[in-house]
């Protein structure tokens, strides 16, 4: 079973995303399952995971919606408010069998504290009593921080998404390197193999990818890797087909069976998706 642990649906006249503007031509249009569909079955790829793009409850009710209708959807990751304090009935509002976690946008956030302030444990209080995970979206200078929070909330099952966005485009490897290191030292962190092309700006090719990647599996090991595609914004750097193939390769040193952890199992255990026979 081959599940894509990292995509994303969107309908521009819902005017959720302040990020999404005509400069980015390539995704400057609406993106949806019909699109996603051909591309999975192209690559053999059984099932997503629905990733939300747009800080606002309704876009999550609206990926739930389409969920609903899509027989490839395997779960949802959506967004709340976590510094609200009915941050418990925020998700009850949004209760939802495929709502398997929750993602807050914390790579734009100004203050690089945010995720520490005393506000997001009522949050992260209410993701452990429902039995919800959380997805990291951050950059690799708030990795350290990152770390403080998963050690304040342990219950708490964490993905780091797009192996915390290394800057492949300019070589760059510290602090990155040692901050995944130590991160990868907590045992309920997983991560995500998703989103490196388009951080990698022209060194895309295996050679450039290939010390990133290998980083990650030295610390995290296949069983704590899932591989994403990160559609549609992989459109901005390469195709679905692609990088299916480019991260197979990338892999292709380990055991048939730990290949099948990072396409697949890691991710349906993570967020508890039912393999099939």
């Amino acid at each position: 079973m081959i599940l894509d642990a990292h995509q994303h649906f969107w309908r521009l006249a819902r005017g959720d995303y302040g990020w999404l503007t005509p400069e980015l031509a390539p995704l400057y249009r609406d993106f949806l399952p019909d699109d996603l569909s051909p591309l999975l079955s192209a690559g053999g790829v059984e099932g997503a995971v629905i990733v939300q793009a747009a800080p606002n409850e309704a876009e999550t009710a609206f990926l739930l919606a389409l969920a609903g209708a899509w027989p490839q959807a395997r779960a949802v990751v959506g967004w709340i408010d976590m510094t609200a304090p009915e941050a418990e009935a925020r998700l009850a509002a949004l209760a939802n069998p495929l709502l398997r976690g929750i993602r807050p946008m914390i790579q734009d956030e100004a203050d690089p504290d945010w995720m520490l302030q005393s506000a997001v444990g009522a949050a992260f209080q209410a993701l452990a009593a429902q039995g919800l995970t959380f997805d990291a979206l951050v950059r690799p200078h708030q990795l350290k921080t990152l770390a403080m929070l998963v050690d304040r909330y342990p219950a708490v099952p964490v993905v780091l998404d797009h192996g915390g966005k290394p800057e492949i485009a300019t070589a760059q490897w510290q602090p990155w390197g040692d901050d995944i290191r130590a991160l990868s030292e907590r045992p309920q962190v997983m991560c995500k193999v998703s989103g490196l092309l388009t951080e990698a700006g022209p060194r895309t090719a295996d050679p450039d990818l290939r010390p990133y990647v290998d980083h990650l599996l030295a610390c995290f090991g296949p069983d704590r890797l899932m591989w994403g595609s990160d559609w549609p914004v992989l459109t901005l750097a390469g195709d679905y087909g692609g990088w299916l193939n480019q991260a197979r390769r990338l892999v292709q040193a380990l055991s048939a069976d730990e290949q099948a952890q990072v396409f697949g199992r890691t991710a349906a255990r993570f967020y508890g998706i039912q393999e099939t026979p």
